[in-house]
C-alpha cells in the first residue's frame, strides 16, 4: 500500500490545531506571508493540503513535526527502544574507532 495524504483529515487537524493554540487563519496568513485567506481556508476545508514549504513553516510555528500535521493511510511510527539506540551508538562508535586505526593515508 502506498502511502497518500487524507486532504479532509489533515484540513480538520490543522483546524483542531489552529484551535488548540489560539490561532486564527488571520495570524497564520501573517505568519506564511501568504497574500490571502482563502489558501488556508481550503487546507481547513481539505480542499489542498499546505505545500512542502508551507508545510514546514507550520511545522514551526505549531512547535510539533511535519507528521503530527499531516493525516493519512501510513501506518504510526513506534518509537525505537533504549536498546536499539544504545546498540547504535556503540556500533558508530566502534566505526570512527575502526577507521582511525585503519586509514591508509
Amino acid at each position: 500500500m502506498v502511502p497518500v495524504i487524507d486532504n479532509i483529515e489533515t484540513g480538520n487537524n490543522i483546524r483542531r490545531i489552529m484551535q488548540n493554540q489560539g490561532l486564527t487563519v488571520k495570524d497564520v496568513k501573517k505568519y506564511l506571508g501568504l497574500g490571502c485567506l482563502q489558501s488556508i481556508y481550503r487546507w481547513m476545508n481539505g480542499a489542498n493540503v499546505p505545500s512542502i514549504d508551507n508545510l514546514y513553516a507550520l511545522s514551526n510555528l505549531f512547535q510539533m513535526p511535519v507528521d503530527e500535521i499531516v493525516r493519512g493511510n501510513r501506518p504510526k511510527i513506534e518509537p525505537r527502544d533504549e536498546h536499539y539506540y544504545s546498540m547504535r551508538k556503540r556500533m558508530l562508535a566502534y566505526c570512527r574507532l575502526s577507521k582511525k586505526y585503519l586509514s591508509y593515508d
